[in-house]
């Protein structure tokens, strides 16, 4: 088995080439469908990056695979080591031309990322971590916030901080929003926002690699009920996710977010 700093390497080149590919559609008017049943649209570049990702990806290592836009195989639950891509984590903002979308690629040992780049291909920014090895940002090294309750700037969106997800009254912190998870938690990484938080259920290619990204520049990052996340279960979902400077995860842990009843 590779160790996770040899596969950081293939997975640079990888998201290299994936974002040359999408930037050759990007605000092109790429071909555009909706997948149905409330999964949004996707894209001819989306596919392109998925299927280039998945030749490349596994022609380079016996590993298991789990893509958004891949159809799901079961045996990947059997897999000691798996990829798991989201080819664009953003596909709205890549449609509608802005440059905050994102490709996201991990390795995921046991169900904990070793292995992780956040590609931002329309910025310029690479992202990237091997477990205990820190986290990077074009090779520079990165440190998470550790601001405390009070003055915290938050990613997410609003409706996450409505009375429905919360125990307690609500904190009311100075918001802002980024369409891609996967750039939300590289932003954490980088110490330009305290925390992100989303409370509905997330899918794993959204979050697997950010969340190294988190953990390795020093932040915190759970599951809404307040568990580590573990990746490549069954549904490939998680019930939201919270990452950011530590005291201030806690605090909100505290005071109780939770997935709405209804």
């Amino acid at each position: 088995m590779q160790e996770p700093k040899s596969d950081l390497p293939l997975l640079l080149d990888a998201a290299e080439e994936a974002g040359a590919i999408a930037l050759s559609h990007f605000q092109r008017d790429p071909e555009t469908w909706d997948k149905g049943g409330g999964a949004g649209p996707v894209t001819e570049a989306d596919l392109a990056v998925d299927a280039m990702l998945r030749r490349d990806l596994l022609a380079a290592r016996p590993y298991g695979w789990l893509s958004e836009e891949t159809e799901d195989d079961p045996a990947r639950l059997s897999a000691a080591r798996l990829f798991i891509v989201d080819p664009i984590d953003g596909t709205r903002a890549f449609i509608s031309g802005s440059k905050t979308w994102a490709i996201s690629i991990a390795v995921v040992e046991k169900g904990e990322p070793v292995a992780a780049v956040v590609h931002l291909p329309a910025h310029g920014r690479t992202f990237a971590a091997a477990k205990g090895e820190g986290a990077t940002l074009n090779g520079e090294k990165l440190t998470a916030s550790n601001v405390g309750p009070g003055a915290e700037t938050i990613l997410s969106a609003k409706v996450n901080f409505s009375p429905k997800f919360w125990r307690d009254v609500p904190p009311k912190p100075e918001l802002a929003f980024r369409s891609s998870l996967a750039y939300r938690l590289a932003t954490i990484a980088q110490g330009r926002f305290d925390a992100m938080l989303t409370l509905r259920s997330t899918w794993e290619w959204d979050v697997a690699a950010g969340t190294l990204l988190a953990q390795e520049a020093g932040a915190r990052v759970v599951t809404s009920e307040g568990e580590a996340p573990l990746f490549n279960s069954p549904s490939a979902a998680l019930p939201g996710i919270l990452a950011g400077a530590p005291s201030l995860i806690e605090h909100y842990l505290a005071h109780g977010p939770r997935l709405p009843a209804d």
